[in-house]
Formats: C-alpha cells, sequence, structure tokens
C-alpha cells in the first residue's frame, strides 16, 4: 500500500467543520415537507426525529473505533477488507462509488439547485411531453431522466464546479468548507431565532393534529419519515473516509464525531420546531422549499427570498463537503488495484486524488439525470445502513478478540450499545425494504427505490470477480 497522501493536514477544527458541513444544509430544507406527508402528525415529526438522532449518535460513537483503530484514507473499504475480506470490502467501496457517496451529492445537489431555481424562476428547458418519457428498469419500476429537467441542470453545473474547486488542492476544499460551515451554522441560528419570534405562530402547531391516525397507519408511514430524517442526519460518515489526512486521529475523529453530530442535531431539531411553530403539519405537507414558504408566511416574501439565498451557500458547503471525502474511497480502491489503476493515481503536483474526484463528478451527472430527489435519498440511505450495520459488527468481533494493543479509543457502553445499533439496523433494514414494496404495489411511487439500490450494489459482484482475476487481490 502506498504511503498516505498529505497525511496530518486537516486539524480538529477542519475535522469538525467537515461533519458539521457534510451534514448541514441538505436535507433538512426538503425532507421536513415530505416528513409531515407522510406522517400528519406533528407529535410524530419530533419522534421520528429524536430517533433519527439517538440511532445517529450511537452509529457516530461505534464507527468512531474503526476510523482509529485503521487510521487511513480509504475509510470504510479499508475496514471491510480487514474484517471481512476482499470482496466484502469491494462491494463496500463499489457500493460507496455507486450509491452512498455519489448518490448523497446527487441529493444534495438536487436541494441547492431546486432553492436557486426557486430564486430565478428559470423556464423549463424541455416541454413537457419530455416529462412523460421514462426507461423501464423491470421488475423495479421507472426511471424519468427529463423530469424536473431544469433543476437537474442546475444541480449538475453545481457538481462540475464543487468538483473543479476540490482538484485544485486540499487547502483549497478545507478552507471553503470551514468558512461554509460557520455560515451554515449562523443561518440556521438565525432562521430559527426569525421563525420562533414571529408574531404568527401557533403552540397549538406543535401537537395538532395528534398521534392517533399516525399510529394506525404503522410502518408504511413511520419508516419513510425515518429514512427522511437519517438523510438529513447523514453526512458525519466522511470523517472516515479521510481518517488518514486527520491530525491525531485517536482523538479527533471521535470528538469531532460527537460534538459534530450533537451540534447538527441540536440544530434540525430547533429549526424542526420552528418550523411547525409558523406552518401547520398540512401546510408543511404541501410545499417543496419549506423554508422559504416558512419564512415567507412569518416575515413576508421578501424575507423568504433573503433565506433563499443563504440556504443556498448553506447547501453549497455541503455538497463541498461531501464531494471532497466521496472520492477518496474510489482513490483507495484504484491504489489497491481493485479498481482501474488510474482511479488510484493522484496528481503528482497537487497531490490529490484528481482522476477519482473527475470520474465521481461524471457518475453524479449520470444520477441526477436518472433520478428523482426521493429515489437517489432513499436508495442512498438504505445502502447507507447496510454499511453502518456491517461496521457494528466489525467492531463487535475486533472489540472481542484479546488484543495485546488496545486501541485509544473504544465505543461507550460496550457492548450494549453495538449490539443495539446492530439490533436497530437490522429491523431497519427489512422494515424499509417492506414498506418501499408496498408503496411500489399501492401506485405511491414509480419505483422501488431500496431495490434500485440493491441492484446497483449487487452490480459490482462481476466487476470483483473481473478486477480479481485481472489483478488477484491479496
Amino acid at each position: 500500500m502506498q504511503e498516505e497522501n498529505k497525511k496530518g493536514q486537516l486539524s480538529g477544527k477542519a475535522a469538525l467543520s467537515l461533519i458539521v458541513g457534510s451534514i448541514i444544509g441538505a436535507g433538512l430544507f426538503m425532507k421536513p415537507a415530505s416528513m409531515a406527508a407522510q406522517l400528519g402528525s406533528p407529535l410524530a415529526m419530533t419522534i421520528t426525529w429524536l430517533v433519527a438522532g439517538f440511532f445517529t449518535l450511537c452509529g457516530a460513537l461505534v464507527i468512531a473505533e474503526l476510523g482509529v483503530r485503521i487510521p487511513t484514507t480509504g475509510g470504510l473499504f479499508v475496514h471491510f477488507t480487514q474484517c471481512y475480506g476482499p470482496k466484502t470490502g469491494f462491494l463496500y467501496g463499489w457500493s460507496a462509488f455507486s450509491v452512498i457517496n455519489t448518490a448523497s451529492v446527487a441529493a444534495v445537489a438536487f436541494i441547492c439547485a431546486t432553492y436557486l431555481n426557486a430564486l430565478l424562476g428559470l423556464p423549463e428547458f424541455l416541454d413537457q411531453g419530455w416529462s412523460s418519457f421514462s426507461i423501464s428498469i423491470y421488475p423495479l419500476g421507472h426511471l424519468f431522466p427529463f423530469r424536473d429537467f431544469t433543476v437537474k441542470l442546475i444541480a449538475i453545473i453545481l457538481v462540475l464546479l464543487v468538483t473543479w474547486i476540490n482538484t485544485k488542492s486540499l487547502q483549497a476544499g478545507g478552507g471553503f468548507q470551514i468558512f461554509s460551515t460557520g455560515l451554515n451554522i449562523f443561518i440556521l441560528l438565525l432562521l430559527s431565532i426569525l421563525l420562533f419570534s414571529s408574531s404568527k405562530g401557533a403552540i397549538a402547531n406543535f401537537y395538532i393534529p395528534g398521534l392517533d391516525a399516525t399510529w394506525n397507519r404503522g410502518l408504511a408511514v413511520w419508516i419513510p419519515a425515518l429514512t427522511g430524517a437519517f438523510f438529513a442526519l447523514d453526512g458525519w460518515i466522511n470523517i472516515i473516509s479521510m481518517a488518514g489526512e486527520v491530525q491525531s486521529p485517536a482523538r479527533n475523529i471521535p470528538r469531532a464525531l460527537v460534538i459534530g453530530v450533537g451540534i447538527c442535531f441540536f440544530l434540525y431539531f430547533l429549526l424542526n420546531q420552528a418550523y411547525l411553530f409558523v406552518l401547520p403539519v398540512d401546510q408543511m405537507a404541501a410545499t417543496k422549499v419549506v423554508a422559504v414558504e416558512a419564512l415567507s408566511q412569518a416575515w413576508g416574501p421578501m424575507a423568504g427570498v433573503i433565506i433563499a439565498c443563504l440556504i443556498v451557500c448553506c447547501t453549497l458547503g455541503c455538497l463541498n463537503g461531501n464531494v471532497m471525502a466521496s472520492a477518496r474511497v474510489t482513490y483507495a480502491m484504484g491504489r489497491d488495484r481493485v479498481f482501474p489503476k488510474w482511479v488510484g493515481a493522484l496528481d503528482q503536483r497537487r497531490q490529490l486524488p484528481v482522476a477519482a474526484l473527475r470520474l465521481h463528478g461524471c457518475w453524479i451527472t449520470l444520477l441526477i439525470l436518472s433520478g428523482s430527489f426521493d429515489l437517489l435519498a432513499d436508495m442512498y440511505v438504505f445502502v447507507t445502513w447496510i454499511a453502518y450495520g456491517l461496521a457494528a459488527v466489525a467492531v463487535l468481533r475486533l472489540s472481542s478478540k484479546k488484543q495485546k494493543d488496545q486501541p485509544a479509543y473504544r465505543a461507550w457502553g460496550q457492548p450494549f450499545t453495538i449490539i443495539l445499533f446492530i439490533v436497530f439496523c437490522f429491523f431497519y433494514l427489512i422494515a424499509t425494504l417492506y414498506t418501499d414494496i408496498i408503496s411500489f404495489l399501492a401506485g405511491k411511487q414509480p419505483i422501488i427505490h431500496a431495490g434500485v439500490g440493491l441492484f446497483l450494489v449487487l452490480a459490482g459482484l462481476p466487476l470483483y470477480y473481473h478486477w480479481q482475476k485481472k489483478s488477484p487481490l491479496q
């Protein structure tokens, strides 16, 4: 294995900003609307956020141990290869490239483009007839590549621009990340303060309507809403992918994860309650740009325009954080000769994985064209939580072995927190696949989101055997 590139360049502050910046600025600006439509109850939304926040923090505490045990660029690809063997390591790396790291960037770009288009009011570049054009993926459903084409075009331009910035230097990407993270925190706090200080808010919005109807609808509404909350809170795993570039990883990785996830959950929970204070749950369910709708109702249309501008800046920071970290796994696979050699090459002058970054930019462009926001977000979360469950099992296996040298950090509450997290992952994945199929059969969505994610993951198996034959894995 080649020597890690620029090891130790990211300080604890930069690591924290990467986590916060990767989480903030994405799902909270769109997902609360779909959660409101699914649950139909403000109390149910609050419970969903609390459950999502608790298990997200559990996952961060558990998986931080892997980053400390093996602090190397490549993240879970390296960990899974060592813990489960090269096939599982490859499948994770392929999944990271095909779904986890790229679909998340595509979904965030969708959010940024949606708000930017709301500001610019651009016309559709294709006539209405193109929207009905579909591609069949039997038996999973249909894709509509030209639906919302203007938003997709804006999203593609944003992805290519941020990718270009990150091919310049690590300091350029990291410096932009620290600035944008500070801006993101300011925006969320400002938005919460403005909404809570509005005279048009109502305390009754927090509990009317009640939980009865939501309980009666069962998993079919709770699981999709939980997926939305998980999408909004995700992004923290990026620091594991860049562990080889973090100074003092045993101290900075766990600290950055706990503090970063804690900050984001507090801000998200606060802002979700601020939305509910101003918008009744049925009104929230009827909008896509929930932040603009809430502030427009609270302080007038001009306030909505201003906050839309700030949200575009906020989501750009999130987009940058994800682009910066996501290509590192693909780079590590090329470096270890389980992907084409050129993918693992470093630019000699800039010492950056430029080829991997550019490959990601091209694949993300295809994902944006082929999908919708809900498809990208849902299949990303499903595949990601498969990886989280496997990572927790790996920590349990490693911690059960008697080792002479114990890691500098161990997950809090071992082994109970790890077992609890594994059980929850199993339940969540089975329930997600079940509710996804039920919704597809009922005609509520055009494609099985989790099924598409699984299809892309399993498509990596033929590639694994191809690359094993071409360059046998050790």
